[in-house]
């Protein structure tokens, strides 16, 4: 197979473009079936869920809006209306830093805490349901560990927020 493409009909049979058009298309549906049972049963996106989870991650130090924007690929405005809409159901709070008053501290409240539990039970047993089980057993922990290989790549392509 040459590498260079020469016609629309050689780029639709490309196994690079198939092949990640089948990633794409794979994460799209997932992301579909995955994100409205986070939003029937526990009543967030699936968007709100990966927020949950990264301050979640933090503790009690809680997360700058700064680190929750470079974490989800947001700007640092879109993570700020995220965070409002998850403060107004209840999920996080806000407070200023003790070093600087000026940055705002992201923590889970109580209730940000059952729910990221709530939710991530369901969740588990989907990605069970929708993401591994259609895999050959011997070859999930290969397929995440690439996985893994290549959201590194792709975020260290990524340019920095400022």
């Amino acid at each position: 197979m040459s590498d260079e493409i020469t016609s629309a009909r050689q780029a639709g049979h490309d196994p690079r473009v198939l092949a990640f058009g089948r990633l794409q298309g794979a994460a799209n549906r997932l992301e579909y079936l995955l994100g409205r049972a986070l939003e029937r049963e526990c009543g967030i996106t699936h968007l709100m869920y990966e927020v949950l989870l990264i301050v979640g991650r933090a503790g009690d130090d809680g997360l700058t809006m700064r680190s929750i924007a470079q974490e989800q690929v947001l700007t640092t405005g879109g993570a700020t209306r995220l965070v409002d809409r998850m403060e107004s159901l209840g999920l996080v709070t806000r407070t200023a830093a003790p070093h600087d008053r000026r940055v705002q501290l992201v923590r889970l409240t109580e209730l940000g805490e059952g729910t990221t539990v709530r939710a991530s039970r369901l969740h588990v047993a989907n990605i069970e349901r929708y993401f591994f089980s259609p895999l050959p057993a011997e070859h999930r922990a290969r397929f995440a560990d690439d996985l893994r290989t290549l959201s590194h790549a792709a975020r260290d392509a990524l340019p920095k927020l400022r």
